[in-house]
């Protein structure tokens, strides 16, 4: 077999085990992953990372090496520290719920799903504290049939492009002092049908967090890590995205034990 025939071959049975093996509905969205387009939904990593704020630290490179070696050849290596929580990353279960899944119990089955738009951005506009309702999904539904189970939901506030200022992201930049957020992201009855009724494998959002910016009881989070749902909080480039059509593929590290982590996630579309 030439080495052609073999790449295509396990593109197309890659394909057919996504679609076989995938949520309910998932066959919709299928992608050729030779000629699919690849959509990186993350945020870089570095001096000007957003954290929440009363994390201890943002995140820290620091050089180990950077040149010629005694030997002659180059070689470069850095450590890096930061909190699990702030960039692009995962929540896991465990950061609201006792007993559940850590960051690294989580199954890539749940993480590697069709992707759906959910786009808020023009109310978000009017109203910073916005939080999606019943009836904007029920108005998705309406344009795009029911939301399949294990799918990942990602609402779009249009909250990415503030990014990395914190003013305007965050609607604050007191530092150390986290109650006076402002931002949208899902309200709890919208995250109900979501994750108790569709059976949603995780919820994603262009903001801080999935729980918008004034609560104090982060709620989104108690319902979704009760539920064994993750949460993937400040993610990029969702207006390149269509409302349904998109595979998501969302791995963070995997950190034994940890209630978060970096997160990479891409979106995997049709060739134009």
């Amino acid at each position: 077999m030439r080495l052609k025939d073999g790449v295509a071959g396990l593109v197309v049975v890659f394909v057919a085990a996504l679609v076989a093996a995938g949520p309910e509905g998932a066959g919709r969205a299928e992608i050729d992953l030779a000629r699919a387009r690849v959509v990186d939904l993350t945020h870089p990593y570095d001096a000007s990372t957003l954290y929440w704020p009363t994390a201890p630290s943002g995140f820290k490179l620091t050089e180990l090496h950077r040149g010629k070696t005694p030997a002659g050849f180059f070689y470069a290596a850095n450590s890096f520290c930061a909190p699990e929580h702030g960039g692009t990353h995962m929540d896991a279960p465990v950061h609201f719920a006792e007993g559940g899944r850590s960051l690294d119990q989580v199954p890539p089955r749940q993480l590697i799903a069709p992707g759906l738009v959910v786009d808020v951005s023009r109310p978000a506009a009017a109203d910073p504290d916005h939080r999606l309702t019943v009836a904007e999904v029920l108005a998705w539904e309406s344009r795009n049939g029911p939301i399949p189970a294990g799918s990942i939901v990602l609402l779009r506030t249009g909250w990415s492009a503030r990014w990395p200022d914190r003013r305007r992201y965050l609607g604050d930049d007191t530092p150390g002092d986290a109650s006076h957020l402002h931002f949208p992201s899902y309200g709890e009855e919208a995250a109900r049908l979501l994750v108790e009724r569709r059976k949603v494998g995780a919820l994603g959002v262009d903001t801080a967090s999935i729980d918008h910016g004034p609560s104090t009881d982060f709620i989104v989070h108690q319902v979704t890590a009760a539920a064994g749902v993750p949460g993937l909080e400040n993610l990029a480039g969702l207006e390149e995205l269509p409302e349904r059509g998109a595979w998501i593929v969302a791995l963070p590290m995997k950190i034994a034990g940890g209630s978060g982590g970096p997160l990479r996630i891409v979106a995997l579309l049709p060739p134009p």
